[in-house]
C-alpha cells in the first residue's frame, strides 16, 4: 500500500465548526464560526478558541474577554457558514440569518437561541500563536435545549443532528460506531452465549453420532441381508445339481 508525503499543515480533521457569539457593552452582539476550537480541560472544564488576528470579532473577545459557544446542528449550518464568511462590521449576523439572541446567565454576550447547547465561557488566557491567537477560556455554564430533553431528565445532545467539517466540506453525524469503553466492555450475556454455543455444538455432535450409529447399523443389516441371500442362492445350486446327476 502507496503513501504520498507533504510538508506539514493542518489537516485534524473532522472538526466542530460551532458558532462563537460575543459582544462589546452598548454595541450589537456578533457571531464569528469557528472551526479551531476544543476541549482542553475537564476541571475545571476549559475549552479553546483561535481566531485571526484581523477577524472583527478578535479585538471584541480581546477587550471583554468573555463569549458564548454555540454548538452547530443541520438547522444552523447555512447560518454558520454565511457567519464565517462575512464580517460583523459590515452586517448583523443576528438579523440577517434570524437568529434570536438567548440571555446569558454568566456573560454579558448572548448566545444563540436556536443552537442545541450553548457553553458561556471566559477567557483565562490569550496566546498568541502565529496567524491565530488561542484564547483559553472557563466555561462558566451551560444551557441547553429542552426539545433533547426527555421525560427523566435526561438530555439526548446526539438527537440534535450536529455537524461536523471536514476538509471544507460540512457533515451531519450519523450512524453510531460505539460507546466509550465497548471495546473492553464485558458482555453479560456473554455467558449465556458461549452455554448456548456449547449446547449447540454438543447437540449437532450428538446428532451426527446418531447418524454415524444409524448408518452402522444399517450398513450391517445390508451385509447379512446380502450373505444370506448368496447361501440361499448357493443351497438352492447344489439341490439342482444333486436332482440332475439321479
Amino acid at each position: 500500500m502507496g503513501r504520498q508525503y507533504w510538508r506539514g499543515g493542518n489537516m485534524l480533521y473532522p472538526v466542530p465548526a460551532v458558532m462563537v457569539s460575543c459582544m462589546r457593552p452598548g454595541e450589537r452582539p456578533n457571531i464569528i464560526t469557528v472551526a479551531w476550537a476544543g476541549t482542553v480541560c475537564s476541571d475545571p472544564a476549559m475549552l479553546s478558541i483561535s481566531v485571526r488576528k484581523e477577524r472583527y470579532s478578535h479585538r471584541i473577545l480581546e477587550e471583554t474577554g468573555e463569549f458564548a459557544v454555540n454548538l452547530v446542528n443541520r438547522e444552523l449550518t447555512f447560518a454558520a457558514d454565511y457567519c464565517g464568511v462575512r464580517s460583523g462590521r459590515d452586517v448583523d449576523k443576528f438579523q440577517e440569518m434570524k437568529l434570536t439572541p438567548q440571555p446569558s446567565k454568566y456573560i454579558s454576550a448572548p448566545g444563540i437561541a436556536e443552537s442545541p447547547l450553548i457553553l458561556e465561557c471566559r477567557v483565562k488566557q490569550q496566546i498568541p500563536l502565529g496567524t491565530h491567537d488561542m484564547f483559553l477560556a472557563e466555561v462558566l455554564g451551560v444551557s441547553v435545549d429542552e426539545r433533547y430533553m426527555d421525560e427523566k431528565g435526561t438530555f439526548h445532545l446526539n438527537d440534535s443532528k450536529l455537524t461536523a467539517y471536514s476538509h471544507g466540506t460540512y457533515f451531519e453525524l450519523g450512524e453510531a460506531l460505539g460507546t466509550f469503553g465497548f471495546s473492553v466492555r464485558k458482555n453479560k450475556n456473554s455467558g449465556e452465549k458461549k452455554n448456548s454455543k456449547a449446547n449447540k455444538e454438543k447437540a449437532k455432535s450428538s446428532d451426527k453420532g446418531s447418524k454415524d450409529s444409524k448408518s452402522g447399523r444399517d450398513s450391517r443389516e445390508h451385509r447379512d441381508s446380502r450373505k444370506n441371500s448368496e447361501n440361499s442362492v448357493k443351497t438352492a445350486k447344489k439341490r439342482a445339481d444333486r436332482r440332475k446327476h439321479k
